[in-house]
């Protein structure tokens, strides 16, 4: 539920951070916005506030066309619980409503129709074809924007039955019809992409996050360079390349797509790549108010923790990952890609393949006890990462030669857990120089890691450390 004073705090504040939490809705004007919107604060008597944009539609709200409420970074909640509601909504973003139903969305959380169907009412305010709905609608927003489609084949691609519902749906939400709506906007044009601006709440240190993962590009499906990382996407409907880049206030995103129907998966994916949704600002207020951690994160404010593109390729990775040198785990990946990799059709600059397929993965040989295992597993559906994460989590460890820290990093990047301790070494000697308490930085122990990797080796000899012991390493 939404505190009503701390909505009307942060609406009066125009707090950018509560963007994505809730949305207000104005009875006189009939328009739902962010908290932040620039435009003249509504007496509270006129107010309605509503946990998600569907909902707010649900109820007969349009967006407003000054502050664009559906291009708000999306709520933090989804990405770091574990119930019911949030897997369902990491699942419709996704867009398996599009794609296989009610009944296929509710088959895979594990429940009736009926139920998830009750769960999300209750708590977001819309159930799930209502939710879906407003993801067709922003999709479609995006598509008119980004490029100079037909309307008829953005209708489509965005996921909508038929025209007639595509432009009852675009007037109902915004207001405007499908041409007005791409005569009203100016935005970039990329020949061959789409071309994106991906909202986060900041502060964001987008280049660390990007750096980040270019330092671990497996040649094939990931390049790095000129302050931009690429990859490619393997998406319900065909393949994909994503560019991004820093951009002033956003991340820049370039998109070519094999099938424009997978738009909505592809921008979720970067998302949830970057940790565009996270509340860094609170993330970082509570880690910096630990005596021993907060001067390394006062030194690098937004430090994200990178997820994944796709969770069964992030937990190969992780398998193959613990090597005593990284170019070494680089070349075995890099062999792997070339060897099972599918070629992509259009291969963009040095991004020539897809990741293997878990099912292609399961059959090969010759392959590593503990691959071999997990690609079998994830292949005929005995773990599926998007099951509960605890229950994931102990599937995984009981395959063999899972180690602790390959079943950690596919917590912290594949789960999206935001409290995983990384038994790296690395870290355990960062801890130890620092002296520090690492049961102090829960629920947040994910981003501290992320500091902690950063933080410069010391010299050889040091001198002896002052203050108290680092205590015990978390066993889990």
């Amino acid at each position: 539920m939404i505190d009503e004073e701390v909505a009307f705090a942060a609406m009066e504040s125009r707090d950018p951070r509560f963007d994505g939490w809730f949305y207000v809705a104005v009875t006189t004007t009939g328009i739902y916005c962010r908290p932040s919107c620039p435009a003249v604060m509504p007496k509270p008597g006129n107010v309605r506030l509503f946990p998600t944009a569907a909902a707010a539609q649900v109820n007969g709200f349009r967006a407003c066309k000054r502050c664009r409420p559906d291009t708000a970074p999306g709520s933090p909640e989804w990405n770091t619980r574990t119930d019911l509601v949030s897997r369902a909504m990491r699942l419709i973003a996704d867009g398996v409503v599009d794609r296989e139903g009610v009944a296929g969305l509710a088959a895979r959380l594990g429940y009736s129709p009926r139920q998830v169907h009750r769960q999300l009412v209750a708590e977001v305010g819309a159930g799930p074809q209502a939710l879906a709905r407003t993801q067709r609608a922003q999709t479609a927003r995006m598509l008119l924007e980004a490029g100079a489609l037909p309307v008829s084949d953005v209708a489509f691609a965005a996921g909508f039955a038929s025209i007639r519902q595509f432009n009852d749906t675009i007037r109902q939400v915004y207001a405007t019809t499908p041409s007005r709506l791409r005569g009203a906007t100016s935005g970039a044009r990329v020949p061959g992409a789409l071309a994106l601006r991906l909202a986060y709440r900041p502060p964001m240190d987008v280049a660390a996050a990007l750096n980040h993962l270019g330092a671990r590009a497996v040649p094939g499906i990931e390049a790095h360079g000129a302050g931009a990382y690429r990859r490619s996407l393997a998406l319900p409907h065909g393949a994909g390349v994503v560019t991004l880049r820093p951009g002033t206030g956003h991340v820049a995103c370039e998109l070519r797509l094999e099938d424009l129907r997978d738009l909505a998966a592809a921008v979720q994916r970067c998302r949830r790549l970057l940790d565009l949704d996270a509340d860094q600002q609170a993330i970082d207020a509570f880690l910096e108010a630990d005596p021993r951690l907060g001067p390394l994160v006062a030194r690098r404010p937004g430090l994200r923790v990178p997820g994944c593109a796709d969770p069964a390729e992030l937990a190969i990775r992780a398998v193959l990952g613990r090597r005593p040198r990284a170019a070494e785990t680089r070349a075995r990946l890099a062999a792997l890609v070339s060897t099972y990799g599918k070629p992509l059709a259009r291969p963009f600059g040095e991004i020539t393949h897809l990741f293997p397929d878990v099912s292609t993965l399961a059959e090969a040989d010759p392959a590593g006890r503990t691959l071999l295992a997990l690609a079998r597993a994830l292949a005929d559906g005995t773990i599926r990462l998007d099951d509960d994460p605890h229950r994931v989590r102990d599937r995984l460890g009981t395959l063999p030669g899972m180690s602790r820290w390959a079943l950690a990093y596919i917590r912290m990047r594949a789960l999206g857990d935001p409290d995983v301790l990384l038994p790296d070494r690395a870290v355990r000697r960062a801890v130890r120089r620092l002296g520090a308490l690492p049961d102090r930085w829960r629920p947040w122990r994910s981003y501290a890691t992320r500091h902690l990797e950063l933080m410069p080796r010391a010299p050889r000899h040091p001198p002896p450390m002052a203050g108290g012991a680092a205590g015990s390493w978390p066993r889990r």
